[in-house]
């Protein structure tokens, strides 16, 4: 699939103990099946050709041969199915028995991965039966093949370098260290898990985190299948809890004993993430100390169906926002509330629009000096009408500047801004970006005097998506002495202000009025008293910049792959054109902008995405884009 994404499945078969030819079959039809869905991959259950409870069974001639019988007809039933898929068999080699997932393709057996540690504790006595995986591989004949059987077993894509997986088993995950860390470490982009894990009461719990965290640890996805219904229940029970993860994520999960779906759990993995997640962290180490196994599978036409939220800053999750914005705005004033300890500041200048960004400034530096046990009238809140300045938000910035009880200042600066204008020669009826500059420059100096009267600091109210864009004054608004927004992204500085609407009472009214009016510089006069200057109508929707923001910075993703995505996510929203017009925008403005980003003053780092220069993003302010925007004019 286009972009390095791969369509994977974890399936459970309705099955019968001990009897191979009824499972072959039931597997069979979940591989037609999810051919049907396009799946490229798909994982079964431990052992699930012969059942996994089959006991002192496995100890017999006629169950073991059964097995490899019914999966020769398997192999040979499904040549014309596009798809990888692994299978739980026992395979008996030199008087050994091994517990094995069996790799085939298209009418090929490419491999059997054997487990390693097998459980002989509580209800579980796999030692009676098998034996560990050998060190290194072991080449043997099975189902007229000649394959090798071990522990380390690579299985590489040829048509996709991207796409690399390894297969363990089981009780491997619950070690202390499981194959699939050797195997991450050898390439492996992804592990299949077939699995027979009883379930007891809150093990469903443990093992999703067990999934889910271990897919972070050697930055892979995970697809994880659970045996199910037709197992024994002698002495257990199973309850089919298939899992898919990806570096931390689940994607996909089912109800443990939740029979309503036809026992296939599917969805698309980024393989490439992966591999760019491996190559940006540089503590990742390569062994390249497994035994490589190729194989063929045609990329199929068309794009990842995987669900792509248009906000990836924002959680889906009411519970997760809200907890998200309490450690967002913690973070905030803790940052600051470290930098007025170690300067000694009591006082904080605040420029004080009525526009979203100041209005979270102010709200965070209150948080800060609550943390600090200062006065609240030590933060002077300055509004400095201009030019384009509405009753509006001069009126909610004083509201809000009483009701949190700091200091508020009104200081109009239109007769400075034109005695300036006089001194350089500038018409004064010529709105140009001089005309616009001017006035932030001016707010910048009032700032950083009553600073030096106060024996404060400035306190910066860009944000992370403004930074990107270059959407700031050099040296104007683009400069204070600390920046609490600096890596707050503009659609995630709404909820943040909406989560303090709806948590402080005291606020709410005027929070409610700011989060309604358009975001805007207001450098420009009003038009009957409204705002004339809407931001987004210049540089384009805020909720697209982020979404490309967010995967070029923390995936670096190219611009056909992050188009694709947005095709995706913005389905209802904005047109193919829309999409690639403000696409090409951001990555022009981006590049060319860097030169602000170069020198931001400091500010707290909050999540996985921000551009300061001292770690960040390290980027020549003189970079050209000319590759990416021809990508995107080929889209």
């Amino acid at each position: 699939m286009k972009d390095g994404f791969f369509k994977v499945a974890a399936a459970t078969p309705q099955i019968r103990v001990a009897d191979c030819s009824y499972n072959m079959a039931s597997v069979q039809a979940l591989l037609e099946k999810g051919a049907e869905q396009g799946i490229e991959a798909m994982v079964f259950p431990e052992l699930c050709i012969t059942g996994y409870t089959c006991g002192d069974l496995f100890g017999n001639q006629t169950l073991l041969c059964g097995a490899e019988t019914a999966l020769s007809e398997l192999i040979a039933e499904t040549a014309d199915i596009p798809l990888v898929a692994v299978i739980g068999v026992p395979v008996s080699v030199n008087g050994a028995l091994y517990n094995c997932g069996a790799v085939f393709c298209q009418g090929r057996l490419l491999g059997l991965a054997a487990k390693s540690s097998l459980p002989n504790y509580s209800e579980f006595y796999e030692l009676r039966h098998f034996t560990p995986a050998p060190e290194h591989p072991l080449w043997v004949d099975y189902c007229g093949y000649r394959v090798p059987l071990g522990r380390n077993l690579l299985f590489c894509r040829e048509e996709d370098p991207v796409c690399r997986f390894g297969v363990e088993i089981c009780e491997d995950l619950w070690t202390r260290t499981p194959p699939s860390v050797d195997l991450a470490a050898s390439g492996a982009t992804l592990i299949f898990n077939l699995s027979a894990s009883d379930e007891i009461v809150g093990k469903a719990e443990y093992r999703r985190d067990l999934v889910r965290m271990h897919s972070a640890r050697i930055l892979s996805g995970y697809v994880y299948a659970d045996a199910g219904s037709g197992e024994s229940t002698t002495d257990m029970v199973f309850s089919g809890h298939n899992l898919i993860a990806e570096n931390g994520v689940v994607l996909a999960e089912n109800v443990p004993f939740d029979r309503r779906g036809n026992g296939i759990l599917w969805t698309d993995i980024d393989l490439e993430r992966m591999q760019i997640e491996r190559r940006r962290t540089n503590t990742w180490t390569n062994l390249c100390s497994c035994t490589e196994v190729s194989f063929s599978l045609p990329l199929q036409e068309g794009v990842s169906e995987r669900a792509i939220s248009p906000l990836p800053f924002v959680p889906s999750d009411s519970a997760d926002l809200d907890q998200r914005c309490f450690r967002i705005l913690t973070m905030q004033a803790e940052g600051l509330r470290s930098r007025l300890a170690h300067t000694g500041c009591r006082t904080a200048v605040i420029g004080l629009s009525g526009g979203l960004d100041s209005t979270l400034a102010l709200l965070v530096t209150a948080r800060a000096f609550a943390l600090q046990q200062l006065p609240l009238d030590g933060i002077v809140a300055v509004s400095m009408p201009g030019f384009g300045t509405t009753s509006r938000t001069k009126g909610n910035a004083q509201i809000l500047a009483e009701k949190i009880g700091a200091r508020f200042l009104e200081i109009p600066i239109g007769e400075a801004v034109y005695l300036h204008f006089r001194d350089i020669g500038h018409p004064q009826d010529v709105q140009d970006v001089t005309y616009e500059n001017a006035q932030a420059r001016e707010r910048t100096q009032i700032l950083m005097d009553i600073a030096n009267q106060e024996n404060g600091m400035v306190i910066g109210t860009g944000d992370l998506s403004e930074l990107a864009l270059g959407w700031a004054t050099y040296n104007g608004d683009h400069m204070s002495m600390y920046g609490v927004n600096s890596s707050i992204p503009k659609t995630l500085v709404r909820h943040l202000v909406c989560y303090v609407a709806r948590t402080e009472a005291t606020y709410r009214d005027v929070l409610e009025d700011i989060l309604a009016t358009p975001v805007s510089p207001e450098l420009l006069p009003p038009v009957d008293g409204e705002i004339a200057q809407k931001t987004e109508d210049i540089v384009g929707p805020y909720e697209l910049h982020d979404f490309f923001l967010y995967y070029l910075l923390r995936f670096g993703f190219g611009p056909g792959k992050i188009f694709r995505m947005a095709l995706r996510a913005f389905a209802d929203q904005y047109s193919r054109e829309e999409i690639l017009k403000w696409q090409r925008i951001f990555f022009r403005r981006f590049f060319a902008q860097q030169f602000k980003r170069s020198c931001l003053p400091d500010g707290p780092k909050v999540g996985t995405v921000a551009v300061s220069p001292r770690g960040d993003w390290r980027m020549p302010s003189d970079a050209s884009a000319a590759m990416w925007l021809k990508e995107i004019d080929k889209l």
